[in-house]
């Protein structure tokens, strides 16, 4: 296995360093496992914003209410989110209410794809309790939970859960290609820009 990105490794010195734990999480965690560079750096921690605040003076704040700041390390953007979690989305896109937790297990139940809800900490060490490690090894897309509840959250996941098979050449398992064919036509109550943007993703 290829060594942790350094980034990671500076900001987990950090984090430890104040108290706190981080984890690599999403695409991220993914992408190292399969041995390919990550389009994005995406951390979780148990931290919320204003107590990174204290460490973490120069990062961007902007999204903080949804936990989610922005950390440069080297000059390479890091986003780092506080664990969540999530309910009421009002808008088929974002939550209307967040709160911040401390269970790592409970984040995860937020998440959209057993491949994307690996954590890894500083030392290598997994957190996997969707088996997304199989799910990898096996080459299949797979929501969390009841894939229709994951997709009226958010119907991007459809064009998402696609984009990942095409990417990774993996297939999606039959349960929510299902649902993503019944729920297709959710797509047309989002923004049409965000829907655009997320078709031209490779």
């Amino acid at each position: 296995m290829k060594p942790l990105p350094q980034e990671f490794l500076t900001l987990e010195a950090l984090y430890k360093e104040h108290g706190f734990s981080l984890w690599m999480i999403g695409g991220t965690s993914r992408d190292y496992l399969l041995g390919l560079e990550p389009d994005d750096l995406d951390f979780v921690t148990d931290a919320t914003p204003e107590q990174e605040k204290q460490f973490l003076p120069e990062a961007d704040y902007t999204f903080q209410k949804y936990g989610s700041i922005k950390a440069k390390v080297g000059g390479v953007s890091c986003d780092v989110t506080t664990l969540r979690e999530e309910s009421d989305y009002g808008d088929h896109r974002h939550p209307g209410k967040v709160q911040f937790i401390q269970d790592v297990h409970q984040d995860s139940l937020r998440r959209d794809f057993t491949i994307n809800a690996i954590y890894i900490d500083g030392q290598g060490h997994v957190l996997d309790y969707h088996h997304g490690l199989d799910d990898l090894k096996a080459g299949v897309i797979r929501f969390i939970g009841e894939p229709s509840k994951r997709i009226l959250e958010d119907p991007l996941r459809i064009l998402r859960a696609e984009r990942f098979a095409k990417r990774l050449g993996f297939t999606i398992e039959e349960a929510s290609k299902a649902a993503m064919e019944q729920l297709r036509g959710e797509l047309s109550k989002l923004n049409p820009d965000k829907v655009l943007l997320e078709s031209k993703k490779v």
